[in-house]
């Protein structure tokens, strides 16, 4: 796993943010809270939670895309999803009442795992903007569940590789991003045979292999979480 580095409230005025740095992938994470809930939720008292990712113009080598072409992709929209849905399945949506929290994912450079890197900072983020909301008296405790923690795991050159930079994920035979729970719990896979295929036995032992990374960054954010910490780092 490359090198991890958290700056934590690095945006002064969002009420949770945080910069969550994986190798060279840099991503800036915020959370805001809104009244109001989507049409769906519409009658109960229940909460959302939603994402926003986007990679800055100049965040990799590739050819600039303009805003309004990026917020149209389809890979923009997928990982906004994706980090929407592994936020809300370790919250209680009931206990925020009919608001909805945002957490907006700004890819600044990116090198390979920028959706695992927007989920971890996104947790984060999301982590502070309760504990601020409780000492606002606007919750009675903090809704979270259960820490999560995100990774890539793939096959490059028939070795199981952990935490993919963008090299190493261009020449992937396998690709997987994996998101679990402290209690060993999967919330999310996404596993893409590349360029070649593999038997079934090897989706465990790479879901393995990312239990045993995501584990040491989970163990990270409670450090972190639980203290009067700014910054923080996993060589």
């Amino acid at each position: 796993m490359r090198p991890i580095k958290i700056i934590r409230g690095y945006n002064k005025f969002a009420l949770g943010s945080c910069l969550f740095c994986m190798g060279n992938t840099h991503v800036l994470c915020t959370a805001t809270i809104q009244q109001g809930q989507p049409p769906h939720l519409k009658g109960t008292n229940s909460g959302w939670i939603t994402a926003e990712y986007f990679m800055l113009p100049q965040a990799s080598n590739k050819q600039r895309n303009a805003p309004q072409q990026q917020l149209t992709s389809g890979r923009t929209k997928e990982i906004s999803r994706i980090v929407g849905r592994a936020l809300r399945a370790v919250v209680d949506l009931e206990s925020i009442g009919p608001n909805t929290i945002i957490i907006d994912c700004d890819v600044l450079q990116a090198d390979g795992g920028t959706r695992t890197a927007s989920i971890n900072g996104g947790f984060i983020a999301m982590y502070d903007l309760f504990n601020l909301l409780i000492k606002q008296g606007q919750l009675k405790e903090n809704p979270i569940k259960k820490f999560l923690g995100s990774i890539s795991v793939g096959i490059v050159h028939r070795k199981q590789v952990v935490d993919l930079c963008q090299e190493e994920d261009n020449n992937a035979e396998v690709d997987a991003t994996v998101v679990m729970t402290e209690d060993k719990e999967l919330i999310e896979l996404q596993y893409t045979a590349e360029k070649g295929l593999y038997k079934l036995k090897m989706l465990n032992q790479l879901v393995e292999l990312a239990w045993q990374n995501i584990i040491k960054i989970i163990s990270l954010e409670k450090k972190l979480l639980s203290s009067n910490k700014k910054t923080i780092y996993l060589k």
